[in-house]
């Protein structure tokens, strides 16, 4: 069973999204805020993490970076209200796979999360 990581501070987003990804039928971790995010990072890894920008304590970029320092391999979808361009450029630039705008399809997360850890599992070719 695949692991998913949430990261998002706003209980109602996180509680959505755990309850469709789980009847996806992914393992769901949530962390609210980035602290705890990190302290659940240096224990496991995960098939896929789901980042809101804007978070108390660690940001989301910085967030990003840290998972693309350690966990190279392992993709990221950033969900966020943000319509800056400069911030979504950013996670782009660190490597995220895919960017979905508040407020979502529950379908739409559904295929895009599928298409993340499916791409994430090809063998790359050399």
């Amino acid at each position: 069973m695949e692991k998913i990581l949430i990261i998002e501070d706003n209980p109602m987003v996180s509680k959505s999204l755990e309850f469709k990804l789980s009847r996806d039928g992914y393992e769901v971790f949530i962390a609210e805020d980035g602290r705890v995010a990190k302290e659940i990072l240096e224990k496991q890894k995960f098939d896929l993490i789901l980042t809101d920008l804007m978070l108390p304590f660690v940001t989301g970029i910085q967030l990003i970076e840290h998972v693309k320092a350690v966990y190279p391999g392992t993709p990221i979808i950033v969900l966020s209200t943000s319509k800056q361009e400069d911030i979504i450029m950013d996670a782009f630039n660190l490597g995220v796979e895919d960017f979905i705008t508040k407020p979502f399809s529950p379908n739409e997360l559904s295929v895009r999360v599928k298409r993340s850890i499916k791409s994430a599992s090809l063998p790359e070719i050399k």
